[in-house]
C-alpha cells in the first residue's frame, strides 16, 4: 500500500522544503506540493519536518570483549536505533588470529541471524595482518564490504603496526576502498598502563590518565601521513580532542583525502566524570578529555572541520550482577563491575545508538550551533556518501529509499533509563531535557515506529550491499 506523507517540510543537507511524499513499493515516488492521496495511507506531518533516516557508521553490537559481551544485540540494537530516528547502521566484523577475512565476515552474518530490523552493513576489522590476509582484501568488495578498518591501540590484542597499516592502505586504495583508523599511540599507552599499574593507581579517572590526547594525536597525524604516501582515503573515527582534529583540519587544508568522525559523548562529558562513584560507566577508548575539547567538537561540527557523527555504541551493564527487564525478557550479562578494583579490566564502551540524533537535535539545531540542513549532513547523507549507499540511503528524493523519519519539533523528553530503549541499565544522558525526537519512523516505506509504540519485526532487516569508489567530502 501507498503511503502519503503531506504538509510536512522536508529536510535535506541542502534544502528544506513544504513538500508532500509519496512512497510506493520501498521507494520514495514523488515530491512536491498537493500530491493525490488516492488509494494512499494519508498521513498528515504539518508542523513537522520530514527528514532522511539516520545512518550510524559506528556501532559494535553483541562485541565480545575483556570477558564478556556489548549488551545490545542486533535486535535490540536495531529497536532501539529506530527509536532514535536510525534506519541504517554500520558494524564491524572483527578478523581474529588465524582467521581469513571471508571467515570473519561470515562469523558476524551468523549472529544477525532472524534479528536485523533496519537495514545495516559491516565494515572488516583487520587484527592479523598476514601477507595472505591483506591479498584477501579486494575480495571483500564482491561481499559488499568496501571499508577496513585498523586499530593503532590495544597492544597484543588488536593492534597494528605501520608496516601492515602501510601496506593495507595501499591495497584498499588501489581497488577504491576506504581505510578507517582507531588513533592512538598504543605502545606508549601500554607503558602508561604498566607503570600505573605497577603504582597501584586502578580507579577509572586513571583510565583517562594512561590514555593522554598526545596519543590521539600523534596516531592521527601519522595515518594520515601514511595515507598521504599511499595516496590512499582515511577516516579517523571516533575523534575527542583539539589536539587530534587540528591534526585532520591540517591535512584536510592541504587537500588530502583525510576525513573525521566524533561522537555525541565527547560533546558532553570529560575526564572528572570518571572521577564520580560511578565513574566505570564513563569508560570508553578514546577516552574523555576537557570541557574545553567539548567546546572544540562543537565548533569543528559547524564549521566542517569534522565529517561525521557516529556513536561508538559499545554498552556494557554497569552492574552486570542484576537483571533488568526487556520487553518480555530478563537479561544478565556480566558488566562494568568486572573491574571494580582495577581500570584494566573494565570493559570499554558507552551506549548511544538511540540518542545521538536527539541529543544532537536538541543541543546543535536547538541552540542554533548548527542547522538542520547540517543535522542531516552530518547524520544522514554524509554518512551515505563516505560509505558508498548515497543516494539510496541518506536523503529524501525520488527514487531514494524510503527510509523516513516524521521529527516533531515540539516533542519533549527527558533522558531516563526508564525510558531508553538501548539494552542497558544506565543512560549516560540521564536528566537531560530534550526538545524535538522522532515521532514515526519508516525503513523501506515500512513504519516500524509510531510515537512509543513498536511496530518492527526481527528479520525485516537487509543488508546493505555497498559499492567500492565512495566520495572522499
Amino acid at each position: 500500500m501507498k503511503t502519503l506523507i503531506k504538509n510536512g517540510t522536508v529536510v535535506t543537507a541542502s534544502d528544506s522544503i513544504i513538500a508532500d511524499v509519496l512512497i510506493d513499493d520501498e521507494k520514495v515516488i514523488a515530491l512536491g506540493a498537493n500530491l493525490p492521496g488516492e488509494g494512499a495511507n494519508v498521513i498528515d506531518a504539518r508542523g513537522k519536518f520530514i527528514l532522511p533516516g539516520g545512518i550510524d557508521v559506528h556501532t559494535h553490537l553483541e562485541l565480545v570483549m575483556m570477558g564478556t559481551v556489548s549488551s545490545d544485540d542486533f535486535y535490540s540494537g536495531h529497536r532501539a536505533a529506530a527509536f532514535g530516528g536510525t534506519t541504517s547502521h554500520i558494524d564491524f566484523a572483527c578478523q581474529y588470529k588465524d582467521e581469513s577475512l571471508k571467515q570473519a565476515l561470515d562469523n558476524w552474518h551468523a549472529k544477525l541471524q532472524g534479528k536485523p530490523v533496519i537495514d545495516y552493513g559491516f565494515h572488516i576489522t583487520i587484527t592479523d595482518p598476514t601477507d595472505a590476509v591483506i591479498d584477501e582484501i579486494p575480495n571483500m568488495i564482491d561481499e559488499g564490504i568496501t571499508t577496513i578498518k585498523l586499530l593503532l591501540a590495544y597492544k597484543g590484542r588488536l593492534q597494528v603496526d605501520d608496516t601492515a597499516m602501510f601496506k593495507i592502505m595501499q591495497k584498499a586504495a588501489a581497488h577504491g576502498m576506504l581505510t578507517m583508523i582507531h588513533a592512538e599511540n598504543g605502545d606508549a599507552i601500554q607503558i602508561l598502563i604498566d607503570q600505573s599499574v605497577a603504582a597501584n593507581r586502578l580507579s577509572p579517572v586513571d583510565h583517562v590518565l594512561t590514555r593522554p590526547h598526545w596519543a590521539e594525536a600523534e596516531a592521527t597525524l601519522r595515518a594520515i601521513s601514511l595515507a598521504a604516501m599511499a595516496d590512499a582515503p582515511v577516516y579517523i573515527v571516533h575523534m575527542t580532542c583539539q589536539s587530534s582534529v587540528e591534526q585532520l583540519m591540517y591535512a584536510r587544508s592541504r587537500g588530502l583525502k583525510a576525513m573525521g568522525e566524533t561522537c555525541p559523548h565527547y560533546l558532553f562529558f570529560n575526564l572528572d566524570h570518571l572521577r564520580r562513584p560511578d565513574g566505570a560507566k564513563w569508560v570508553c577508548s578514546p577516552p574523555f578529555r576537557t570541557e574545553s575539547d567539548n567546546e572544540f567538537l562543537w565548533k569543528s561540527l559547524a564549521q566542517n572541520n569534522l565529517q561525521v557523527v557516529g556513536t561508538d555504541h559499545c554498552p556494557f551493564f554497569l552492574d552486570g550482577t542484576k537483571e533488568i527487564q526487556y520487553e518480555d525478557k530478563r537479561i544478565k550479562i556480566a558488566g562494568k563491575e568486572l573491574g571494580k578494583d582495577n581500570f584494566t579490566l573494565i570493559p570499554n564502551g558507552v551506549p548511544g545508538i538511540e540518542d545521538r540524533m536527539p541529543i544532537l537535535w536538541s543541543f546543535g539545531v536547538g541552540r542554533g550551533i548548527i542547522s538542520m540542513n547540517r543535522f542531516v549532513e552530518l547524520c544522514c547523507t554524509n554518512p551515505a556518501k563516505i560509505f558508498g549507499m548515497y543516494p539510496r540511503k541518506g536523503t529524501v528524493a525520488v527514487g531514494s529509499d524510503a527510509d523516513v523519519v516524521i521529527w516533531n519539533p515540539n516533542l519533549k523528553k527527558t533522558v531516563s533509563v526508564t525510558n531508553t530503549h538501548q539494552r542497558t541499565d544506565y543512560n549516560l544522558y540521564e536528566g537531560m531535557e530534550l526538545i524535538g525526537l522522532p515521532e514515526k519512523v519508516f525503513v523501506r516505506g515500512n513504519m516500524i515506529v509510531d510515537g512509543e509504540k513498536w511496530l518492527g519485526k526481527a528479520g525485516q532487516g537487509k543488508f546493505l550491499k555497498r559499492a567500492a569508489g565512495a566520495a572522499v567530502i
